[in-house]
């Protein structure tokens, strides 16, 4: 472990209530003295602050709990240096989980320090693992997404990526003095087998091998490895991050012969193509996922009857094999867009989610086999204007049938790519509203527009919508009529953009948008925007990806944006800036308009800035209007 350098008095102070109560003027009175003491034990150390916090998130807040936990902590601390402290510290935060959630916190051992954590998928795993108790699995995924909050509330975990419902974790990571802390409690207990740049975890025994996380080439041990491979009859997990691990693929008929085998979750290329042949062998698997550049799907899929998750979408397998169809408890298929699919998908009638499907690839009869799945609530479909189809009428008619019949228990949708210039919305959206709460529209051909039977999509929390073309006013107004959406991104593609077509700028009143917590909007042509007073109240996230700088002195005074300082809750701006063609007082134009908005909005929101494609600046004289206003932030 390292040593971190001490926070004074009032950051610590600051740091520790924060996480306990926002703010120190919210801690009770007779809170106080017992808070100061305890802050004094942790020795300005943040993680230390942060554990003990996340601790006493968990218990009564009343003297008589805090007091006995500074007891505890004195116990531990006293007269230690800050490095044993810390380890101290993170004993009593472990010590005081229930037995569910040291197991759950153990796992978080198999992934790689540094690693970005995808909370689905690691909620999947800790299913897979039966680490997480019940029979039904939609009880079992909200008890252990219950699990991961739990685990970020003491923090223990790290939330990385949260949507935009503020409570929703995507991606999370582990400290690396926490994840060490958890490897070695991990590897002690004989829960998991690490291999990293050192070899073989300590501990390590080739007959007690449960889980199996190698998280480095072993190219340079190899011996060392085919030692425990040969032991390899009783794994129950095996993950492998990175590549370059070929040996493990030539004796895979060996590595593959555990009988309990869970979990074969593979990170990487090099390998794939060997362990597939032998995936027949693990007939008890439930969580599968391979990346890298597997060719092919063999035949025997069928035997793995116990099979609920299945990731190849990062291979190159194109085609399934008919056998797929009889995978009763596949509850998650993942597969690469390009790849076809057997007859008969509505046979999997546990299928909760499926993408991406090209639907260029399959069959008039597949598409028909959708409409059939009657559990499935995330769907991902595209259809690509360069796939050749023979049948662009039947394959439609099938698709729009099938989709009907989903549209009344779909959560997720998204839809890339439509023959036509707009998706027939209005033949699903029949009847109550539907329950779909994230919807992907991208439709790229010419002139599309805002379908207006998006306004009766009422459970709508999260939209993604691309289109050819400017958005209208009307278009505007059918987004800003969604009554709880959080998110929404806008994509332009406009084509005619750089033929010199002068666009108004697209103007966001008060009206609408009013539970908004993100907007991204994004457009490679002429695109400016104007947020007018009481616009999107509760917005704190604007991402503009990326504006075109040779727009910039087009629009007159406040160049591509005006009205930010109307946006009453925004905390950050993401700007990526397009300086194709653009002069570079053009570019830094638009930057020092954005930085000095900013800086005179009262909440002083945070800026981030990208410059794209620098080096095809125009060469040439300033394009500055005389007079042009210079707006610097104070």
């Amino acid at each position: 472990m390292y040593e971190a350098k001490p926070l004074g008095d009032d950051d610590s102070q600051r740091l520790f209530f924060k996480r306990l109560f926002c703010s120190p003027e919210d801690c009770p009175q007779d809170l106080m003295k017992v808070s100061s003491d305890i802050l004094k034990k942790c020795g300005g150390l943040p993680l230390a602050i942060i554990s003990i916090a996340g601790l006493l998130a968990n218990r009564r807040q009343t003297v008589e709990v805090w007091v006995n936990t500074l007891k505890s902590i004195s116990a531990a601390v006293d007269k230690d240096s800050h490095i044993d402290k810390m380890k101290r510290i993170l004993l009593l935060s472990y010590f005081d989980l229930p037995p569910h959630l040291k197991s759950c916190l153990l796992y978080l051992s198999v992934f790689p320090e540094d690693y970005l954590i995808d909370c689905r998928q690691l909620i999947l795993l800790w299913v897979a693992e039966a680490l997480i108790p019940g029979q039904d699995r939609e009880s079992m995924e909200d008890l252990a997404t219950s699990y991961l909050n739990d685990l970020i509330n003491r923090s223990l975990v790290q939330p990385v990526k949260v949507g935009a419902d503020g409570a929703t974790v995507k991606t999370c990571r582990v400290h690396d003095v926490i994840l060490e802390f958890i490897v070695s409690n991990a590897v002690e207990d004989k829960f998991v087998t690490i291999w990293n740049r050192n070899g073989f975890s300590d501990n390590y025994s080739s007959n007690k091998i449960r889980r199996l996380s190698i998280q480095e080439d072993i190219s340079s041990q190899a011996e060392e490895m085919l030692k425990t491979i040969k032991n390899a009859a009783h794994i129950r997990s095996i993950s492998i991050f990175g590549s370059n691990n070929s040996v493990l693929g030539k004796h895979a008929s060996e590595f593959l012969s555990s009988q309990v085998l869970r979990v074969l979750n593979i990170r990487g290329g090099g390998l794939s193509e060997f362990y597939l042949g032998h995936v027949k062998r693990i007939s008890q698997t439930k969580y599968c996922q391979i990346t890298g550049g597997t060719q092919e799907l063999p035949e025997g899929i069928e035997k793995l009857q116990h099979l609920e998750a299945l990731d190849i979408i990062d291979t190159g397998i194109r085609k399934l094999p008919a056998s797929i169809i009889q995978l009763q408890r596949l509850v998650r298929l993942r597969v690469h867009w390009k790849g076809q699919l057997p007859d008969g998908i509505g046979n999997l009638q546990a299928l909760e989610e499926l993408s991406m499907i090209e639907l260029g690839f399959q069959s008039v009869k597949f598409m028909q086999g959708l409409g059939d799945l009657i559990n499935l609530k995330v769907l991902r479909i595209c259809w690509y204007r360069d796939t050749v189809v023979r049948d662009v009428e039947g394959h439609k008619k099938a698709c729009i049938s099938s989709l009907t019949k989903l549209f009344t228990r779909l959560r997720q949708l998204s839809v890339v790519g439509w023959p036509d210039a707009t998706f027939p919305l209005m033949s699903l959206c029949v009847g109550t509203p539907p329950p779909l709460q994230r919807l992907v529209l991208s439709i790229w051909n010419k002139s599309s527009a805002v379908p207006h039977q998006i306004s009766s999509l009422l459970n709508l929390t999260r939209l993604y919508i691309g289109l050819s073309g400017e958005v209208s006013k009307e278009g505007i107004n059918i987004l800003a009529s969604l009554p709880i959406l959080l998110s929404l991104t806008v994509f332009l593609d406009d084509k005619e953009g750089d033929s010199g077509v002068f666009h108004p700028r697209h103007a966001i009143n008060s009206q609408g948008f009013q539970r908004l917590v993100k907007f991204t909007f994004r457009c490679w042509s002429e695109a400016a925007l104007e947020f007018e007073p009481g616009a999107m109240p509760k917005l704190q996230m604007l991402k503009l990806q990326p504006l075109p700088a040779r727009c910039q002195f087009k629009y007159g005074d406040g160049g591509l944006l005006l009205g930010l300082q109307n946006l009453a809750g925004l905390k950050h701006v993401a700007l990526s800036i397009n300086c194709k063609a653009a002069t570079a007082d053009e570019v830094d134009s638009l930057e020092d308009d954005m930085r000095g908005a900013a800086g005179l909005h009262r909440n002083r929101p945070i800026v981030q800035v990208e410059r794209l494609y620098q080096y095809s600046l125009a060469h040439g004289c300033s394009r500055r209007p005389s007079g042009y206003p210079t707006l610097e932030a104070p």
